[in-house]
């Protein structure tokens, strides 16, 4: 009985000797608050020597507060635990009763107004909506049947950039993109490009004899008259013309006759000026008919080339340049018809054993006359926009978008993408609208004008907001070209991209199962996976200003180039007869492709970039560089003495692995559930791609600054061929200036891994 009434006694009068702490979590702001409540009683307590009080000891004599006050019977502890029961029933019963005349009474809707719903608050780390979930909505809303209705809305036959076609059709994807809710605006540039002469021919004559007038023109060529001797020179590759010079063919001043394909009309045409050629005639290689005209440009970069490195709004008043990708020689495109009556006449050596061509390469004898008169000409055009805010992170964003321009039809250049990008919009609005979903980050749709002339309205636009777009838009998904067969699947990615497209192939399914069971057969690096070619529109987002991006199509089994990709006879009866009548079917497979990369990018609490993707990269880049640097300096110690060195570029690599390793560490120990912490990882994340874009090169001379995607001395590519030249005392080679990208090369990889990283405090820098 004692025990009992010492029970009783701590339950009504112990105090406790401890905190109790709870958390408030403002979900919605990310601001996590603790309050520390202590929990007192009115009594006072006695505490013995060892700190704790008499009440609690076994030993102590002192008699329960509640007992001295009662009797210390044990009629009145039954009394009083009667009474506190009949207390609580009471007080029960008041309750529901006063809670069921509240139900019952009537609600005057004047009165008052209805407390809000509970909504459940975004924490960073949940999502609102399952994965599987989102993938399911999609997958609803997005289908051939609706994308029909968009490939017929979009259709035009004329929309060339700047004309009223093009600017018709930017309107009419603005008002989608309102009607679907989107924030809409627009992006307006005043930009130059060249267009065919007034006449609409330029001049081809062969020995003085057959003329061609082509409809068809190279963009950006120099314009003039030249006179040459015909030198067939295949796909134009610098591969390609290493051989001629080994054959001591002479090429000064020759007029380089090459197929298209392979690589741009850019590269061919600057692979041609660096042999000293005079001019480049470009001829379709597939069986698209003897007098199809082909139409492309030949600036070796992007955007406008008058406004290199800055944007063409109409505000700006710069002085009169040029892009340093302009060429200083003429270009011309010619029909199939009329290459193939100069290549029947060709004299001199033959390379049929190397080239598998049987047609001689052209003899000194074999003269023709290019005339180029191209004009130069202002063009408005616009970029369209709409935008999916962001539920968390409104102000981070990835960006999808397609080229609306063509040359002539352009179905499968422009209207397959322009088509899926509208739908994408309505299918991803409609689940924001109508089905639950909120997007952690935004989405920004864009459509874009003059990509023919090299992704003009995409570039200018990056030229525009630079300062922005490097911090904030943390992908870029291109919809440009993305059906042009059937059989086959290419991928062309930022490495920080491959695991997270790998995951997508395997997600993205239909009757016949999984994109990766259809298209993978040994590994899907090398069955999907290739190198994003300059001419490619995601490529300015990627090595211009250092946004991790990709770009994919559907292609013939033999991932041959589509045929009448700058030809007016890009219907959409050409592309059915590519795809076998399945253009709806295929267009819906890439836009759930490019759906499901798009969603997983702003539903995840963390970006899906892999950065040890770079790190193998550079280990493979470093060691080739070190063992060519090391025959070097055995070979030619007086141009590599001992001082130059590649361990500050290999610890440079060294402090990279680290602080990929250590970010990967940190997001393992890390509370994901707290906001402000996955935005700090996922900035530290968005760091990457643009610190590999070199400080030290101008855009306006080297736009493609990245020293592992780019094009220019500064890449680690450039370097490693530098090595080669220097190697083989090629007049070219330069030992100084080797140097000196060599060294900033180093500094710009552990720049990186300076900001990767993290604050400063957190830098381990060897160097």
């Amino acid at each position: 009985m004692d025990q009992a009434r010492s029970t009783i006694s701590k339950i009504f009068n112990g105090e406790p000797h401890s905190y109790t702490r709870f958390n408030l979590t403002q979900n919605m702001e990310g601001d996590n608050s603790q309050v520390e409540m202590k929990l007192s009683s009115d009594m006072d307590e006695e505490v013995g020597v060892n700190g704790v009080g008499d009440h609690l000891s076994h030993n102590s004599h002192r008699k329960p507060y509640m007992a001295e006050k009662l009797g210390r019977t044990p009629k009145n502890l039954c009394l009083v635990a009667a009474t506190v029961l009949l207390i609580f029933i009471i007080g029960y019963l008041i309750g529901y009763m006063v809670h069921r005349k509240k139900e019952s009474s009537p609600v005057c809707a004047a009165s008052f107004l209805p407390s809000e719903p509970i909504v459940a608050h975004e924490t960073g780390a949940a999502p609102l909506m399952n994965w599987d979930d989102v993938k399911i909505l999609l997958t609803k809303k997005f289908t051939a049947a609706t994308l029909e209705t968009a490939l017929s809305d979009f259709s035009k036959v004329d929309h060339r950039a700047g004309s009223p076609g093009d600017e018709a059709l930017g309107n009419k994807v603005l008002q989608r993109f309102k009607e679907y809710g989107l924030k809409t605006w627009t992006d307006e540039h005043f930009v130059k490009v060249q267009d065919p002469p007034a006449s609409g021919f330029n001049r081809v004559v062969y020995k003085n004899q057959s003329e061609e007038r082509s409809k068809g023109f190279l963009s950006y060529s120099d314009n003039g008259s030249v006179t040459g001797a015909v030198l067939y020179a295949h796909y134009g590759q610098e591969s390609e013309f290493r051989v001629l010079k080994d054959k001591n063919i002479n090429m000064n001043g020759r007029v380089m006759l090459v197929r298209a394909g392979k690589i741009s009309f850019a590269e061919k045409v600057a692979n041609a000026a660096q042999m000293n050629a005079s001019a480049v005639l470009i001829y379709p290689e597939s069986s698209i008919g003897d007098d199809t005209d082909l139409y492309g440009h030949v600036h070796m970069g992007s955007g406008d080339p008058y406004t290199p490195g800055f944007p063409s709004f109409n505000h700006t008043q710069f002085p009169p340049v040029q892009s340093s990708g302009l060429p200083k020689i003429l270009a011309q495109t010619i029909t199939k018809g009329a290459a193939m009556k100069i290549l029947k006449e060709l004299e001199g050596q033959s390379l049929s054993e190397t080239w598998n061509v049987y047609h001689k390469l052209g003899d000194e004898k074999d003269t023709v006359t290019v005339e180029v008169n191209n004009v130069l000409t202002e063009k408005k055009v616009h970029n369209v926009f709409g935008v999916i805010k962001g539920f968390v992170d409104s102000d981070r964003y990835v960006v999808i978008g397609a080229q609306r321009d063509a040359w002539g039809p352009g179905f499968a250049a422009s209207t397959v993408g322009t088509s899926v990008l509208v739908e994408l919009a309505r299918s991803i609005s409609g689940m924001v609208e109508n089905d639950g979903f909120k997007p952690r980050r935004s989405i920004v749709f864009a459509s874009w004008s003059a990509g023919e002339y090299g992704s003009v309205g995409a570039t200018e636009w990056l030229e525009g907001y630079l300062s922005s777009l490097g911090t904030k838009a943390f992908s870029y998904i291109n919809l440009d070209g993305i059906v042009t067969g059937r059989n086959g699947f290419k991928v062309a990615a930022s490495p920080l991209m491959h695991s997270l497209i790998e995951n997508v192939l395997k997600e993205v399914k239909d009757k016949d199962g999984s994109l990766y069971k259809q298209f993978v057969k040994s590994s899907w690096e090398s069955d999907v996976l290739e190198p994003m070619k300059l001419e490619n529109a995601a490529y300015p987002f990627l090595a211009f200003t250092g946004i991790p991006s990709v770009s994919f199509r559907f292609t013939a089994s033999n991932s041959e180039d589509y045929p009448y990709f700058g030809t007016m006879l890009d219907t959409r009866e050409k592309l059915n007869t590519a795809t076998s009548g399945q253009v709806p079917q295929l267009a819906e497979k890439a836009g759930r492709f490019a759906g499901h990369i798009v969603l997983r990018l702003v539903h995840d609490h963390l970006l899906q970039m892999d950065l040890k993707k770079y790190d193998n990269i550079l280990r493979t880049q470093v060691a080739k560089i070190n063992r060519k640097v090391n025959l070097l300096q055995a070979m030619q110690p007086q141009l590599f003495p001992e001082a130059l060195t590649v361990r500050w570029l290999i610890m440079a690599h060294g402090s990279y692995s680290r602080a990929s390793s250590s970010l990967a560490a940190d997001i393992l120990n890390s509370d994901l559930e707290d906001i402000e912490m996955c935005r700090i990882i996922n900035d530290r994340i968005m760091t990457v791609e643009r610190n590999f874009l070199s400080p030290y090169i101008s855009p306006r001379d080297s736009p493609f600054r990245h020293i592992l995607l780019g094009s220019g001395s500064h890449t680690l590519k450039a370097l490693s061929n530098h090595l080669d030249a220097l190697k083989l005392k090629q007049p070219e080679a330069d030992a100084d200036l080797f140097r000196n990208q060599f060294a900033l090369a180093t500094w710009t990889i552990q720049g990186c891994a300076n900001s990767l990283a993290g604050d400063i405090w957190s830098l381990d820098n060897e160097i």
